[in-house]
């Protein structure tokens, strides 16, 4: 099966840049995961634990917002990554909820150890910082535009 999924992480853009023995030690670290249409992955307030990458389906990220409930900030796509708080020291728990939209297939890494084989081999962590850097600002930049967004429709419906 290792091998299946060392074949899966080559076929990743994401991790183009690593060789084959940073390849073999993310599959040991990895297994798929299959969500059917409304099953949650996780939920906002769960303890971190796999860091995600879908494979195949589509997936409604979620935020409470007191006033507004559970406001969809994003919706993940193959090659999107889910879960990446579980990389940071400072998250001790999710801050979004995910909700599977269509059936989906995942690749979960265990989070820890990630974190650990990161900082044992500092290609690997740098070419995973840099993606999950680019993961994270494209992220705010969405999440900041769906609470404006919320902000101005409140602010409309108090004046109307």
């Amino acid at each position: 099966m290792e091998a299946n999924l060392v074949a899966l992480l080559k076929s990743i853009p994401w991790f183009i840049e690593l060789g084959q023995h940073q390849l073999e030690t993310l599959a040991s670290l990895a297994h798929e995961r299959y969500l059917a249409p409304g099953e949650v992955l996780f939920q906002e307030g769960d303890q971190p634990d796999f860091l995600y990458l879908v494979l195949d389906g589509r997936a409604s990220v979620e935020i409470s917002v007191p006033g507004h409930g559970s406001v969809r900030i994003l919706q993940a796509e193959p090659l999107d990554i889910l879960g990446w708080s579980v990389l940071t020291p400072v998250v001790r728990q999710r801050t979004t909820t995910v909700r599977a939209l269509t059936p989906m297939r995942l690749l979960a890494l265990e989070g820890k150890a990630l974190q650990q084989q990161c900082e044992m081999d500092p290609h690997l962590g740098y070419v995973i910082t840099r993606r999950l850097a680019n993961v994270v600002a494209s992220q705010l930049l969405v999440t900041r535009l769906h609470l404006m967004e919320i902000l101005m429709n409140s602010s409309r419906e108090a004046v109307g």
